[in-house]
Order: structure tokens, then sequence, then C-alpha cells
């Protein structure tokens, strides 16, 4: 019955595809069932059923799109729903409007697993306009990773000027500092079109705002980048651009903008090519031995985190260690700690994950390490194609079993657990 005329006592008049040109077809009916809408959203059942029921055949859904609504529909019909990157924001307005909770999870779930630098900042919008705190979350965590992407994605200078307020202040952000002025100064030139104003140098200082300018770290600019990207755009007065050369040059002055550099996050190191399903695969089996895997890098770094594999919406209980092969020396113990999986951003894979971060500490080039976990939980995703050695951001990782390890199934360099190891270069 979804979408047929067959016993169909109400349409649903929506807007047509954004892509629809023909004027006579802006707007589209879809064919409805009153009792099947009103069982699944008490919104529905209200206008239909409440006291001040409506009795036209035809209810016309100015705000809400097609394939929005079409998905929605399909969902109330089947409980089967089909995302994609075009139609999810229009199904979870819907979803939220009609207070269908399920369906708005499903599209939560589907924005955490498929958000990236391109499509970041209009997620974020959303997730923020509809207090998702999780996929808030997730997207600065894109964001802070992918700092330089993000900023070149069409969707940058289109955000409103709180949230860039928000992103200038972080102190996680993975970018060179004249590479973010660059995309301020963009955002500040498309902003001024906008409002139909000559993009000079005070007009987008005012648009910008103090907070903004203030919070660009000018002074962890080489001079030459300065020189070349920031003085031609004359947002800074020029009190404020001779104290930063003084400061340039080694002459103490109070410049008035933050003067270290952003910390940025750790970079990763991938060691596998292939990511398997649980649910497709067995996943992969805990028992109660624990898995073990021995490690080095060709540079000194600072480690500060492992990634594990989990599934969709279950917990781990995780024990870890991480000593040095031939003092023995204790670097990371973790006790017993529940974590709950997390998808993965991985297109049209459903991987889960399980962070284990903490305080970074040194790794020295050339000394073996091992990492000991033992988890326990329900049977997970798990890696396979494994690589001995891996060059990330300059440095190589290499990896090797290690002779603790006790099961013929047991994680080793071409398969199982230890996903991405995160780190800093020193």
């Amino acid at each position: 019955m979804f979408n047929s005329d067959v016993l169909s006592d109400v349409r649903l008049v929506v807007q047509a595809s954004i892509n629809e040109t023909d004027a006579k077809k802006s707007k589209m009916a879809i064919p409805t069932h009153k009792f099947v809408l009103s069982i699944c959203s008490p919104v529905f059942f209200a206008m239909f059923y409440g006291e001040m029921a409506e009795k036209s055949d035809s209810i016309d859904l100015p705000d809400c799109q097609y394939e929005g609504v079409l998905e929605m529909l399909r969902y109330m019909y089947s409980e089967e729903v089909k995302l994609n990157e075009s139609n999810v924001m229009q199904v979870l307005y819907v979803a939220k409007k009609y207070i269908l909770p399920s369906l708005a999870d499903e599209c939560i779930d589907f924005l955490h697993r498929n958000v990236d630098s391109a499509n970041v900042f209009c997620v974020l919008s959303y997730a923020q306009l509809y207090d998702e705190k999780s996929l808030v979350d997730r997207c600065w965590e894109v964001i802070d990773r992918e700092t330089e992407k993000a900023v070149k994605s069409e969707g940058f200078v289109k955000i409103e000027r709180s949230l860039l307020e928000a992103f200038i202040k972080r102190d996680s952000l993975t970018i060179r500092e004249v590479e973010l002025f660059k995309a301020v100064d963009l955002w500040a030139t498309k902003e001024c079109e906008r409002q139909g104003l000559a993009a000079g140098g005070s007009v987008k200082r005012r648009i910008l705002g103090e907070e903004i300018v203030k919070g660009i770290r000018f002074p962890a600019m080489e001079e030459k980048e300065f020189a070349s990207a920031v003085l031609d755009c004359k947002i800074l007065t020029h009190e404020e651009v001779y104290e930063l050369v003084k400061n340039f040059n080694g002459v103490p002055a109070p410049v008035g903008f933050p003067e270290h550099g952003r910390v940025g996050t750790h970079q990763s190191c991938c060691r596998f090519s292939v990511f398997m399903h649980s649910e497709e695969y067995d996943g992969w089996r805990y028992y109660e031995d624990s898995d073990y895997l021995e490690f080095w890098v060709d540079q000194d770094v600072m480690l500060s985190g492992i990634r594990l594999f989990g599934s969709k919406d279950n917990d781990y209980f995780v024990s870890m260690k991480i000593k040095e092969c031939h003092s023995k020396k204790t670097l990371f113990t973790l006790e017993e700690e529940k974590f709950s999986s997390v998808p993965l951003q991985f297109k049209e894979e459903k991987i889960d994950i399980i962070d284990v971060l903490f305080d970074a500490f040194p790794l020295t080039k050339n000394k073996h390490y091992v990492v000991k976990a033992l988890i326990e939980g329900p049977n997970s995703c798990f890696g396979a194609g494994g690589f001995h050695s891996v060059k990330c951001h300059g440095v190589t990782f290499y990896f090797q079993e290690n002779k603790k390890k006790k099961r013929v199934d047991a994680t080793d360099v071409t398969a199982g657990q230890f996903s991405e190891f995160f780190f800093k270069t020193v």
C-alpha cells in the first residue's frame, strides 16, 4: 500500500524535487492512508483524529520536500528507509517534525558514518539545530583532524558567524595559521557578497567581529606568510601590523593576539587494507586470552592512542598494557574499563570502533614495543590485509607477531585488532 492509490483516503501535497525545473510540477501529491500515518505519528493522529481534525482529503505540507516525505512514508509502511547524502537531511527534518524517533535515529546513525571533510560543516549545523550532541562531537572530531580539507569545502563559506567564532577558538585544529586566515578571509568576502557590500578590509573586519579577528594567531605565522597573505587584506589596523612586525623581529610588544600555535590533533597510522563487517563474517571472536602485537617506528614520536574494533550498539570491557620489549618497562596501563563502540567514518561500510586514548608518551626510534589487550564483549568487526610496515605522515611503523601470542586465531600482522595507532611527531 506504500505510495499506492489502493484504499488511499488522504494525499500529502509536498514540494517537488529541488532539481525540478518544470513550474507545473512544483508540487507533488503522495497517496497515503490516515490509519497508517496516525498509528506511527502522534502529530498525524492529532491532525486526523484530534478535536480539530482535518477533514480534507488533501493535506498541504509546504515546508516538506518530496524525497524526505517519501522516505518517511516508506519507513512508516515497511520499517525500511533508503538514505543517501542528498535526502538524509530532509528525512531527518520530517522525522523530527512528525515525532518519529526511530527514523531520526536511523538518520543520525547514517550521518555518523558518512560525515567527512566535504560535508562536515553542513552536518554540524543540523546537528546543533537538533541538539544531537554525539553527532556534534563527531563533527568536531572530523574538523579537528581534517581542518585544512574542511575549510576548503563548499559548506565552510556558508556557515553562520556564530559557528565560525566557535571554530576559530579551537586549539585542536590541524592547520597552518596562514591557511586558516585565508579561509576566514574568504568567508568574510562571501558574506560581503551575500549582503551586497564591497569587500574592503574595514567592512570584512566589521562583519567578522573582534572575537574572530582576535582569535587568529598571527604571531604563529612566519613573517613571510604574514606579509604575503595578511597585509594586502587590510583587515588589521596599522597599529596591529606595526606591533606584529616588531614581534616577528624579536622586539617585545603586546600584540593582542594569541602567540602560541595550535596544538592540533593526532595523526593516525592504519595497518589494515580491508575492514570486515561483524554481521557478514561472524566477527572477531573473543576468548579469555589477550591479543598481542609488536611494533616500532623509524623516528621518535609521541604515542597517544590505539584503535580497536567493536560492533554496532555494543559495549566492551578492555584492559591494555604497552611495554618496551627490551627493558620490560610498562609505559601505559589500562585496567578493565567499559567502552561503547562508535561508527567509523567509512563510506558504505558498517564498521564500529573503540578508541583507547591516553596521555601521550614517547616512542624511541627503532626500539621495539608490544601492546597487549584483553577485550571482552560480543563478536566484533576486524581488520584484514595487514601490512608489515606502513608509512604515515613521514613516519614508518613496523609490525610483527609477538612471541607471547597463544591462539592460532589471535591478532597477528595480517588480521585482527589494533587497527590504528595515534601519534604526533616530535
